[in-house]
């Protein structure tokens, strides 16, 4: 199929056409919206609710919780989900749990312990010591202090030794944490109910997050769903979901859940414009060739520091935005990679307001580079 068949599934599967009402029952929250940056999954929703959203439609929410999950990174989830959400978080062996380390895989080899323990030990840790709300520096130092000392590293940014970051954000849920929803610094906090902590791999739970990263990001390979599971392909094997069906996407051999193919066979055509902030679930596909088939712009799209966001117009990326505030204003500006038409101006332009609002502002401005 043509990558445009591909996209305009995604686009539908992501809710972009703004057909749920209730941020609660948004498909896409049972993969969680990711919360990295300013505002970034408030940004999202704004991106697929029919009405205005507020800055308290994720933080007061009560029906949701921010967790460091896939990757380590903050992501928003439905507090119901959360136990399966654990399970599926827990290594299903060391080489999993390792390669679960990103860019500090070298810091916990140097340890010389099963990967899995140093994970687990420091929930433990965390468990222990989170029993109110803490910041992530306090709550770093007190953990660290129970941990060996391989568990930890020099860090020139603090200062101070401390615990390995990722490991740290890869135990927190296990230790049964929670983020506060739009503290600054980053703030854990235990999390209502916990119940005990489990250590057994549970590989169906796993299969279903593979699965559903197939569903909103599919027709999508392997490598792709690993990816953002923040695991190596290779430890993906044993837990890869069996009701899937390969497809080719331009050639590209890809998966999908066998019960989204009709839906794939036939996706609505995608309309409209849509300002999808950086880190967006869409613009977070690992195939970023299929999403921006041309290199100079892929290279505008995604950046190594400070990625704009995704001005998306009847299914393709066709510019990038940024924001900035200045006082009471939110100053917005739109780049297109070809002069788009002026009722796409327009519209890109009331999407803007649709942003300023979920952020609190009320006065807005919109240039155009």
């Amino acid at each position: 199929m043509p990558r445009e068949q591909a996209l305009a599934y995604r686009i539908a599967e992501q809710g972009l056409h703004r057909s749920v009402a209730d941020p609660h029952d948004l498909p896409l929250l049972d993969l969680g919206l990711q919360d990295s940056m300013r505002d970034t999954a408030l940004l999202s929703l704004a991106a697929r609710m029919p009405d205005p959203v507020t800055p308290e439609s994720l933080v007061d929410d009560q029906r949701l919780a921010l967790v460091w999950s896939h990757r380590g990174a903050p992501h928003f989830h439905r507090r119901a989900d959360l136990p399966e959400l654990a399970a599926a978080l827990i290594p299903i062996d060391d080489p999993d749990a390792l390669a679960r380390m990103l860019w500090q895989k070298k810091d916990i080899q140097a340890a010389d312990e099963s990967p899995v323990d140093i994970v687990f030990t420091t929930a433990r840790a965390i468990r222990k010591v989170v029993t109110k709300p803490m910041t992530k520096g306090v709550v770093s130092g007190e953990i660290t202090k129970l941990l060996p000392p391989s568990f930890s590293r020099w860090c020139r940014g603090c200062n101070a030794t401390h615990v390995h970051e990722q490991l740290m954000r890869i135990a927190s849920l296990h230790g049964g944490t929670r983020l506060e929803a739009g503290q600054s610094p980053a703030t854990l906090a235990p999390l209502e109910g916990r119940g005990r902590m489990s250590t057994r791999p549970v590989p169906a739970a796993v299969s279903r997050v593979l699965e559903q990263y197939l569903r909103f990001n599919g027709p999508a390979t392997s490598g792709d769903a690993a990816g953002f599971a923040g695991t190596a392909r290779t430890c993906v094997t044993e837990t890869w979901p069996s009701a899937v069906t390969e497809v080719k996407v331009d050639s590209r051999r890809a998966f999908i859940p066998d019960d989204r193919l009709a839906a794939l066979e036939n996706p609505p055509s995608p309309a409209g414009v849509r300002l999808l902030p950086p880190l967006d679930p869409y613009t977070q596909g690992r195939d970023k060739a299929v999403l921006v088939p041309d290199k100079a712009r892929a290279k505008e799209v995604w950046k190594i520091l400070g990625s704009p966001g995704a001005l998306l117009v009847d299914g393709e990326i066709l510019g990038t935005w940024r924001m900035k505030a200045s006082g009471k204003r939110l100053a917005f500006t739109l780049a297109e990679f070809d002069p788009l038409r002026r009722s796409d101006r327009a519209a890109a332009e009331d999407e803007a307001g649709r942003a300023a609002s979920a952020r609190g502002y009320q006065d807005f401005s919109v240039t155009w580079a």
